[in-house]
């Protein structure tokens, strides 16, 4: 099961006031600012720190910059950076909105989900229609396993988001579903993944967890053909040829189950992810060693 958070940008735009010096190099904090913001548009995520940095060195209290320096931080997976980021741009700019909204999101990657829950209440004590405080809060807590209390912020968020894009809600809808599953609240859990996949058929991970849902209830044939279109949009999905393997199982399909798991087993250790690789390996021996007992009884 798979859970994400919103990671959404917000670029302050200001006047651009050209200003060189005698060198002929821009020395207008606000021009350097303006570049560091389309390098991050771009997904230069590097040379925007560096253009956001240049921008600092100038203009020290620049809380804007900070705060994209932030951003440009947390897509490099630089958690640390982001937070110290995100402290200075509150610290000079106490309202600024974004600033919470990422730093929350650092925390909760750096798994520290308590202080990423009080960012996101920062957040909706300024702005309480902020759809992306409630979705991030409720993700952070379903991760320390208070799934009711997740689902109450997923609700609302989805009250709040607009209707476009439509992916947005589809997110929602599936984490929303995947707190329902683990309450084993499976009716529940399969609509909202049903919704999610409606509203973004492209959603792998709305397959994956419909699947597993099914194999939870009892429907071996609709995690087969879940966990078939989990591969058909990432065909290199361990852990969908693994659970596929183990539904054709239990269909009694013992040699769609081993050639399933075989392929799991193949990228497992593609991966390194030696764990599952000989957990793998194990349920093949299991579904090899009944194949010569249902011939027998043919």
């Amino acid at each position: 099961m798979i859970s994400k958070l919103f990671l959404l940008t917000a670029l302050t735009i200001s006047l651009l006031i050209f200003q060189v010096d005698k060198a002929g190099a821009i020395t207008n904090p606000s021009v350097i600012f303006h570049s560091g913001v389309e390098l991050l548009q771009q997904g230069n995520y590097q040379q925007a720190v560096v253009k956001f940095t240049e921008a600092i060195n100038i203009k020290e209290d620049y809380a804007a910059a900070y705060s994209n320096r932030c951003l440009a931080n947390l897509q490099l997976g630089e958690y640390q950076n982001a937070i110290i980021d995100c402290n200075q741009a509150i610290n000079k700019a106490p309202e600024n909105i974004e600033a919470y909204i990422n730093r929350g999101i650092a925390h909760y990657r750096q798994g520290n989900y308590t202080a990423a829950i009080e960012d996101n209440n920062q957040v909706l004590s300024r702005q309480p229609q902020d759809f992306r405080a409630y979705y991030n809060r409720g993700v952070a807590t379903a991760a320390l396993q208070n799934y009711r209390k997740a689902i109450t912020d997923y609700q609302r968020a989805l009250s709040l988001v607009s209707e476009t894009p439509s992916y947005l809600r589809a997110d929602i809808y599936n984490d929303l579903g995947l707190a329902q599953f683990h309450l084993n609240n499976y009716k529940s859990a399969t609509r909202n993944f049903t919704l999610a996949i409606s509203l973004n058929p492209q959603s792998e991970r709305a397959y994956f967890n419909r699947g597993c849902t099914c194999g939870k209830s009892g429907d071996n044939i609709g995690a087969v053909k879940d966990f078939s279109n989990t591969v058909r949009l990432n065909p290199s999905n361990a852990q969908a040829y693994a659970n596929r393997g183990i539904a054709y199982h239990n269909l009694g399909y013992e040699q769609a189950a081993i050639s399933d798991l075989q392929t799991a087993a193949l990228y497992f250790d593609k991966t390194g992810e030696q764990t599952a690789y000989q957990k793998t390996l194990g349920l093949i021996k299991i579904v090899q060693r009944q194949i010569p007992i249902i011939e027998e009884t043919v």
